[in-house]
């Protein structure tokens, strides 16, 4: 009888220890139960899908003025690769050929490149292209367009961004993207033009803005290129 007992306890052990181990595996394979955010930073990705990357070093950059690369009417596109996806924006060569021909001159020359979204307020807009990231740099030159009078800023319309000292129409290297339905702001802003695709990546950084208007993670313009025709 005492065999029979000491048996049945051995077998009961061996149980134990093959559920114990099916029970880590299923856990290891689910990430020992970690949470979206510790996986996501485990693969250098934030939950809203924006990579993980440092914030690049203020630029000191002075143009005296914008060469002529792009004719009034021309057909020409920027395409803006962040860490938080690509989007598409048409540039508005026939109604704001100064300020598209002033954004294309940057982009070509590398300006755009490295610098940050300084400034994303959720449901408003995304604002970036500012070479020193407070909110206060510029190419080194300004450009007098004055917007379109029947101008709205709806969802997906990147223009301009100026200081309330400015004149309308007024613009340097600062640009924003409108991200709600309608931003409620007077023809006053300098058109670049509109976000025709990946308007997907355009919410991912729109949903890292907070109370202070400021991204939750660093977002960069990795490149900007434009495509002509």
């Amino acid at each position: 009888m005492e065999e029979q007992k000491d048996r049945r306890w051995i077998v009961l052990v061996v149980f134990a220890l093959i559920a114990a181990g099916v029970i880590a595996a299923v856990l290891i394979s689910n990430g020992g139960g970690d949470s979206d955010d510790e996986t996501s930073a485990a693969t250098g990705t934030s939950a809203g899908g924006c990579e993980t990357v440092e914030a690049p070093k203020p630029k000191t950059v002075s143009f005296k003025a914008p060469e002529q690369v792009l004719e009034q009417g021309e057909e020409a596109t920027a395409v803006v690769k962040t860490n938080c996806g690509t989007f598409e924006i048409e540039l508005d060569t026939g109604r704001a050929p100064k300020t598209a021909n002033s954004f294309a001159f940057l982009a070509e020359e590398g300006f755009y490149d490295d610098l940050i979204f300084h400034r994303v307020v959720p449901g408003f807009v995304i604002q970036g292209g500012d070479p020193e990231g407070t909110g206060l740099g510029g190419p080194g030159y300004s450009v007098d367009e004055k917007p379109p009078p029947n101008l709205s800023y709806t969802k997906g319309v990147v223009a301009m961004a100026k200081s309330s000292a400015d004149p309308p129409g007024r613009s340097g290297s600062q640009f924003y993207v409108v991200t709600g339905a309608d931003a409620g702001l007077p023809p006053e802003y300098a058109l670049v033009g509109k976000v025709t695709e990946g308007f997907d990546a355009v919410a991912r950084i729109e949903k890292l803005g907070d109370a202070e208007e400021k991204p939750k993670q660093t977002v960069v313009i990795e490149e900007m290129t434009i495509e002509q025709g």
